[in-house]
């Protein structure tokens, strides 16, 4: 019997990504993230990975969320300000 050749299938809703992942999709490196966090109320929050309150605490982002900021910031560039 052989092995499925398809990948898996994840929920983007269900999936976390790190800083990296952030990175990539957003095109902004991790000053500019943070700078978007404390400024722009529609930029996708962290989801806190650990109980910890400390700074430094492990943070992850939910996909569905930053896919769907990456769209409305598309669907913007043909509006003018």
């Amino acid at each position: 019997m052989a092995a499925s050749a398809t990948p898996p299938q994840f929920d983007p809703s269900a999936v976390i990504i790190r800083m990296p992942e952030l990175e990539a999709l957003t095109g902004y490196k991790r000053p500019t993230i943070y700078k978007r966090l404390k400024d722009d109320p529609s930029f996708p929050k962290p989801v806190p990975l650990s109980d910890s309150t400390s700074r430094g605490a492990p943070v992850g982002w939910v996909l569905a969320e930053v896919q769907a900021w990456v769209r409305k910031r598309i669907a913007l560039r043909g509006e003018v300000a």
